[in-house]
C-alpha cells in the first residue's frame, strides 16, 4: 500500500495511532519487523495498536499457536483451517489474509480458495477432510471432543497434540474473525496477489513508504 493509499484508506471504525511515534517501543519494532519481513504493514497490526494490551496478548497467542512446531500439523494445514473456519465465519481479512499463506505454504495457488467455497467438495485428501470437519465443529458447533471424533482424527494420522492445535487454531480465529468485522478492517490490497504471482521487487513507491513509516511520518489515519 503506498503512503498516500495509507492516508486515505480506512482501517478501522476505531482509533488508529496518527504516527509510529505514538506506539510503546516494543509494538513500533513489532510492526517496522512485519513490514520489513511482508513489504507492507497487514492492517490488524494496525487495528490493534491503540489497544498495547491486547496487542500484545493477540499476537503472543498467535505466534505461539501458529509458529510453534506440532507434531503431524504443517503450516499450510494450519492456515487451511483459518481459511476454511474464517470462511464459514463470513470473514474477509482472515479469508483473503491467510489465504495467501496457504497459497505460499502449500505452494498451490488454487487450494485457499477452493477450501474457503467448501472443503468437502476440495481436492483435497481425507485426513484434510477430517482436520477441516473436526475445525468448523468446534469453531461453530459445540467442539466437545468425543471419543468419536478423537478416534477420526487419530485414524487419519494426527496426535493427542495436533488436536489441541486443531481446535485452538478455530477457536483464536474466531476471535480474529469477530475482531476484524467489529472494526470494519479490509485486508490490505497485497494479499490478494500473494502465492499467485511471483512477488515483485519493492518500487520506489513501496520504498518512501518504508522511509516514511520508519521515520515517524502520519499513516493510515
Amino acid at each position: 500500500m503506498s503512503l498516500e493509499n495509507a492516508m486515505t484508506v480506512s482501517i478501522s471504525r476505531f482509533p488508529v495511532p496518527e504516527s509510529i511515534l505514538d506506539l510503546p517501543d516494543d509494538i513500533r519494532e513489532a510492526i517496522l519487523a512485519v513490514q520489513e519481513k511482508a513489504g507492507f504493514v497487514p492492517n490488524v497490526f494496525l487495528m490493534l495498536a491503540h489497544r498495547p494490551g491486547e496487542f500484545r496478548a493477540f499476537f503472543a497467542y498467535h505466534d505461539a499457536l501458529m509458529e510453534r512446531e506440532s507434531d503431524t500439523l504443517t503450516k499450510a494445514e494450519k492456515e487451511m483451517i483459518v481459511v476454511a473456519t474464517s470462511a464459514r465465519n463470513r470473514c474477509l481479512y482472515c479469508v483473503v489474509a491467510h489465504g495467501a499463506l496457504v497459497r505460499i505454504y502449500s505452494k498451490n495457488p488454487l487450494l485457499a480458495d477452493q477450501v474457503a467455497i467448501n472443503h468437502r467438495t476440495a481436492p483435497i485428501d481425507e485426513r484434510h477432510r477430517v482436520m477441516l470437519d473436526f475445525a468448523l465443529y468446534c469453531g461453530l458447533e459445540v467442539g466437545e471432543l468425543t471419543d468419536e471424533w478423537q478416534a477420526r482424527l487419530i485414524e487419519v494420522g494426527f496426535t493427542q497434540d495436533d488436536i489441541w492445535d486443531i481446535g485452538a487454531i478455530a477457536a483464536f480465529f474466531g476471535l480474529s474473525n469477530r475482531l476484524v468485522t467489529l472494526t470494519g478492517t479490509p485486508p490490505n490490497e497485497e494479499f490478494y496477489l500473494m502465492g499467485r504471482v511471483p512477488r515483485e521487487t519493492p518500487t520506489s513507491e513501496s520504498r518512501q513508504f518504508s522511509s516514511s513509516i520508519s521515520t515517524g511520518s502520519n499513516w493510515l489515519t
